[in-house]
C-alpha cells in the first residue's frame, strides 16, 4: 500500500467515524423523546425491556451474520450493548445490585448484560443482593446460580424459593481464572485466596503447580485480589483481571482453569415479567406430595406431554423439614405466557404440593 492509499483509507475511516458519531446521536435523541412519550402515558418506572434489547441484539447479531462480519458476534453485540446502555441510560439510569467487591465475575456480567452506563452496586452476600432490588434500592440484581464445572450456586436456589423478585434474564459468562499477586515469582507463593468453586475449578492447576501451598477460602475472587494485595509477596488469589488491576497485582499465570471451556451462568433479578421473544426460558420450583411414589414423575409429565424441551432440574432439600422433603428447580424452553405452556404448568400446579414460577425471560444471546 502506497502512502496515497494509506491516506485515503484514513480519510474514508475519519468519515465513516463522522456517520457512525452523528448516528448514534440520533439514536439518543429518539431514545430521550421515548422517554418523554412513556412519561406522558404514565409509564414512570425504568424503561429497561429485556425483550426488546435481547430482539435487538438478535437481529444485530443476524445482520453481521449475512454480512459475513469481520467482526465476531460477539464483539458487534458487545458494541451495540454499549450504545444501547448509553442511551437508556438518557432515559432512566439504572442501578443493578451484585455480588462485590469491585472485580467479580458477578460484576463482570453485569457489565456484559447491562452495559458500562450502569450504576453497579456491590453488596456482600446473595441475599442482599435480593434484599436490595425488594426494597428498591436497586433497580436489579444480577446472581450466579450454576457453573459448568462447579454446579449450581445452593444460596441462589434458596432464596429464589421465597423471593417475590421475577427472573427477567440470564447472562451466560466464559470464567477464565488468573493467578495474581503483589509478587512476581511464582515459586514463593505459599498462599492462595479464592472463592471456594474457582478452587474446585482450578484444583488440577493447583495440585501441579502450587502442591504445597495453603489455600484459603473467602466469599469472592474480588475479596481474594484485596486480601492478595494486603498480605503481599508470597501470598496469591484466584481472580479475574479486572480484579488484578483494581488491586494493582501482577498476573503469575493465566487460564489456569482445568475446563477452557469453563462458563458461569447467571441470572437477572427484577420485578418485571419480559414479553415473550419466540427464544425464552422458564424457570418454576416445585415439590411433591410428601409419601407419594413417583410423585417426581407425575409432576414433570405434563410438561412431556406438551413436548417442552427441559434443560435443567435441580434439587434443594427443604429448609426446616424434619424429613427428606425438596424442592426441584426446573429450567424448560417456552415462555409462561403462550397457551400450551400455561396448560402445562396449570396442570403442573395442579399436581404439587409447592409451585412457583420464577420467571420467563429471554435467553442469553451471547
Amino acid at each position: 500500500m502506497t502512502q496515497n492509499e494509506l491516506a485515503q483509507a484514513r480519510q474514508q475511516i475519519d468519515a465513516l467515524d463522522e456517520q457512525i458519531q452523528s448516528l448514534i446521536s440520533q439514536r439518543a435523541r429518539i431514545a430521550q423523546a421515548i422517554a418523554h412519550i412513556k412519561q406522558r402515558m404514565g409509564d414512570t418506572g425504568d424503561h429497561y425491556r429485556p425483550a426488546r434489547e435481547a430482539e435487538v441484539l438478535r437481529a444485530v447479531i443476524a445482520r453481521n451474520q449475512a454480512n459475513g462480519g469481520p467482526l465476531t458476534d460477539e464483539a458487534i453485540a458487545r458494541l451495540m450493548r454499549e450504545i444501547m446502555s448509553a442511551c437508556l441510560s438518557l432515559e432512566s439510569p439504572l442501578t443493578v445490585a451484585y455480588l462485590g467487591p469491585e472485580g467479580t465475575y458477578t460484576q463482570a456480567a453485569v457489565l456484559k448484560h447491562f452495559g458500562d452506563s450502569v450504576r453497579a452496586r456491590p453488596m456482600h452476600a446473595i441475599d442482599e443482593i435480593f434484599r436490595d432490588v425488594e426494597s428498591g434500592a436497586a433497580d436489579y440484581g444480577v446472581v450466579p446460580v450454576e457453573n459448568s464445572t462447579g454446579g449450581v450456586v445452593s444460596h441462589t436456589l434458596d432464596e429464589l424459593v421465597f423471593t417475590k423478585l421475577r427472573i427477567c434474564g440470564e447472562v451466560m459468562l466464559p470464567v477464565h481464572h488468573h493467578l495474581l499477586s503483589a509478587g512476581t515469582d511464582l515459586d514463593k507463593v505459599t498462599k492462595v485466596y479464592s472463592h471456594p468453586q474457582s478452587f474446585a475449578q482450578c484444583r488440577k492447576w493447583l495440585d501441579a503447580k502450587l502442591p504445597k501451598a495453603i489455600r484459603e477460602t473467602v466469599s469472592s475472587n474480588g475479596q481474594a485480589a484485596a486480601q492478595a494485595r494486603a498480605e503481599g509477596v508470597g501470598v496469591a488469589a484466584i481472580a479475574s483481571l479486572q480484579a488484578g488491576r483494581i488491586n494493582a497485582l501482577n498476573i503469575l499465570a493465566s487460564n489456569i482453569e482445568d475446563d477452557p471451556n469453563n462458563t458461569t451462568r447467571f441470572l437477572v433479578l427484577g420485578k418485571q415479567d419480559p414479553a415473550p421473544t419466540g427464544q425464552d426460558i422458564t424457570s418454576i420450583v416445585l415439590s411433591g406430595h410428601r409419601n407419594q411414589p413417583g410423585s417426581l414423575l407425575k409432576l414433570l409429565q405434563p410438561l412431556a406431554n406438551a413436548g417442552l424441551d427441559m434443560t435443567r432440574i435441580e434439587s434443594r432439600p427443604v429448609r426446616g423439614s424434619a424429613v427428606q422433603d425438596y424442592y426441584f428447580f426446573i429450567d424448560f424452553v417456552g415462555h409462561a405466557a403462550t397457551p400450551a405452556v400455561r396448560k402445562a404448568l396449570d396442570e403442573v400446579s395442579a399436581a404439587a404440593g409447592f409451585f412457583k414460577i420464577l420467571g420467563s425471560y429471554p435467553r442469553a444471546v451471547v
